[in-house]
């Protein structure tokens, strides 16, 4: 035998292309940080926190990942972490492995009301807010999306005008995952100067954000309208480094960027539980695993999946060396949350009947990637985006 042979390693159902292998020892480190903390802190409980619509320890749970810095992990000073983009990616996969809301709850709070006032808000904005933020102490929400205007926020009816030195805001914002816990709401609205963001504390008078009910996806997570009702703002309130749509466009980038890993851990939680149980499941006396059909399926699952964790990882290699592009994460989002959907969707039909209950995470990760699937871009806005950067034409209002 040869000596290449003979260090070759055993296959690693789990890990069939060695993925591992790309991840140094802090990757590691902080994966395991995080997977640990999902299993111990977020799995004994999600399936009742899914079935009740609800998740009352979402302060609690804030706090703790602040604890192990979670929260703006790629963000520097304030109290961030510093990470890189691999490793912030690796805890949205393991978080959102536990749960989609979960990683929605750390994403929005990282990647969108964080990076906002991090890239475009004054330094006593930034030293207001982000310390306490990023140790979980306060939660943040990003309102972006109205109620008639979710794929073209270009069209936003929310207002800003000013009254002396103060600015007045007045609109509705929808789907604020957080909203009606947050303390600090990054508010977008149109003003004479176009689109500018503003840091809203939310017991500021003509604030409400009433919690959504009677969702069937997300139901792990809060979701919010956030109603601004002449809301007086002080000066300094303004987000002085952005003007124009760009600035929110970026910060949903980035989130984005995140979603990449995380619906890819969905999508592992669903292929792992599929193969255990095709293992364990006997039916014409020997486990279904045995069967060609089943077979084919693991395979197809475990290609897709691994596909995506490769694809996320190039990504993220990228996002560090500040060469990322915004096309690149429209493709990693569209490829990944659609395979990580029919991933679910085949772990549903291995394990038969036993595949819709909340005994096993399948369905409950199928019907969250339903949300994720369109929030943050839709898959037709992530298509046009593609289609645009390989054509050159803009179709978006053709």
């Amino acid at each position: 035998m040869s000596a290449s042979h003979a260090a070759r390693p055993p296959f690693d159902a789990h890990d069939p292309l060695g993925l591992d292998d790309l991840l140094g020892p802090e990757d590691r480190a902080v994966r395991d940080t995080v997977r640990t903390w999902a299993r111990d802190r977020v799995l004994p409980h999600v399936a009742g926190w899914y079935e009740r619509g609800e998740l009352p320890v979402i302060r609690e749970l804030a706090r703790e990942l602040g604890a192990i810095g979670a929260l703006g992990m790629p963000l520097t000073g304030y109290g961030c972490a510093g990470a890189s983009a691999v490793q912030y990616g690796l805890a949205c996969l393991e978080l959102e492995a536990a749960d989609s809301g979960i990683r929605s709850m750390v994403s929005v709070q990282g990647s969108l009301a964080m990076y906002a006032l991090h890239r475009y808000g004054s330094e006593e904005q930034r030293e207001q807010w982000l310390p306490r933020m990023a140790a979980g102490e306060v939660i943040g929400c990003f309102g972006l999306t109205e109620p008639d205007h979710g794929s073209d926020p270009a069209s936003m009816r929310t207002r800003a005008k000013r009254d002396g030195s103060d600015w007045v805001l007045d609109g509705r914002k929808m789907w604020i995952t957080n909203g009606s816990v947050a303390g600090v709401a990054v508010v977008w609205a149109q003003t004479e100067e176009g689109v500018r963001g503003f840091a809203v504390p939310t017991d500021t008078p003509g604030f409400s954000a009433p919690e959504i009910h009677h969702k069937w996806s997300l139901r792990a997570s809060v979701t919010s309208e956030l109603v601004l009702d002449g809301v007086r703002l002080p000066a300094d309130a303004l987000l002085p480094g952005a003007t124009g749509l760009g600035a929110p466009l970026s910060c949903l980038n980035h989130a984005r960027y995140g979603i990449v890993w995380g619906a890819m851990g969905a999508a592992r939680s669903c292929f792992e539980t599929a193969l255990d149980y095709a293992k364990e499941r006997e039916q014409f006396g020997r486990p279904i695993a045995g069967f060609q059909l089943t077979q084919a399926k693991l395979a197809d699952m475990a290609v897709e999946l691994h596909k995506g964790i490769l694809l996320a990882h190039h990504l993220g290699q990228r996002m560090d060396a500040g060469t990322l592009r915004p096309e690149q994460v429209s493709f990693g989002k569209l490829n990944n949350v659609r395979e990580a959907i029919e991933i679910c969707r085949t772990a549903r039909t291995i394990l038969g009947a036993n595949g819709i209950s909340l005994e096993y995470p399948v369905m409950r990760h199928a019907t969250n990637l339903e949300s994720v699937l369109t929030y943050e871009g839709t898959v037709e806005m992530h298509q046009l985006v593609l289609g645009k950067a390989l054509t050159g034409l803009d179709a978006f209002r053709g």
